[in-house]
């Protein structure tokens, strides 16, 4: 899609400008993230120099801001067509796609120099995340259902991209963390597709397997969860954590397993929404039970 240069008909007050580039950065979904590279740190025995930390959360923070920002201004045209999402800036031109695009590639130029200084591998994996969110994973969408596989991989990153930042190298460590928020990515993204699928549509957005809300497609969430919940071994198995952890993981999967298993039953769309709150508490409290079985 070609990005055209729209300027904002809105004279902004300084709170309402500070309002828009909140929804363009989509702040909570960015706050999760930065969330997940903190904990990576952590699990990886990274010190408590405020100086690396500082540069891990504000680097995280830019490049996550700069990859939703330009999301955003590829998708401007069909973000209109979704009532989920035609009231963002962008599409009610109260932020042009030049100020957008610009403030985008600074903010994550600077995310990938702040990344940087805590060691060159972590810079580069932010380069990397922001290359894959925005130059495959976005295009994709209204490709093919491919686009959530895709997206799975920079989604992963964030708390590899801690434990880099705190060790300076890659691990098998590195590896468990990646896979397991890499399968968290499928239940967690096909529970949302399932529940706003109509307005995906509008937009020509494929994001469900084959489609179509139906009974496959509540197996294929079903499976990916009771994969990710089969995961719970792994760091026990690695040696990276002991038993407490898997115990803990295996019963925090059962939260997204059971609505699962209820969807597939019901294919009622509340399931769905559950899977994905799950989802939520899951992403952050699993790496909260990975860190305290470490310490």
């Amino acid at each position: 899609m070609s990005i055209t240069k729209t300027s904002s008909k809105y004279a902004l007050s300084f709170s309402e400008r500070v309002g828009c580039y909140a929804q363009l950065f989509k702040l909570k979904l960015t706050a999760f993230v930065v969330i997940s590279a903190v904990f990576g740190y952590f699990i990886g025995g990274g010190a408590y120099g405020i100086t690396d930390i500082f540069s891990l959360i504000v680097g995280g923070f830019l490049i996550t801001c700069s990859s939703n920002a330009f999301n955003q201004v590829i998708e401007k045209n069909y973000d209109k067509l979704m009532d989920r999402t035609k009231n963002r800036p962008l599409p009610l031109n109260k932020l042009s796609v030049k100020e957008a695009v610009w403030t985008s590639s600074i903010i994550g130029f600077l995310g990938i120099v702040m990344l940087w200084t805590l060691n060159p591998l972590t810079g580069i994996l932010g380069a990397l995340a922001i290359f894959m969110y925005v130059a495959l994973y976005t295009p994709l969408k209204r490709v093919s259902t491919i686009s959530v596989f895709v997206g799975a991989f920079p989604g992963a990153f964030p708390p590899m991209l801690g434990w880099v930042a705190a060790t300076g190298s890659f691990s098998v460590e590195a590896g468990i963390l990646f896979a397991m928020q890499f399968l968290w990515q499928f239940p967690h993204f096909w529970a949302i597709a399932w529940k706003v699928n109509d307005e995906y549509k509008k937009a020509g957005f494929k994001m469900l397997p084959f489609g179509k809300k139906n009974r496959t497609t509540a197996s294929f969430i079903l499976i990916s969860s009771i994969a990710l919940m089969m995961a719970s071994i792994l760091p026990e198995y690695f040696q990276i954590t002991g038993r407490i952890a898997t115990v803990g993981l295996f019963a925090l999967s059962l939260l997204m397993v059971y609505p699962a298993i209820k969807l597939v039953k019901t294919l009622d769309d509340k399931f769905a929404l559950r899977v994905m709150l799950m989802s939520y508490l899951y992403l952050i409290l699993s790496l909260t039970i990975i860190l305290i079985d470490r310490i």
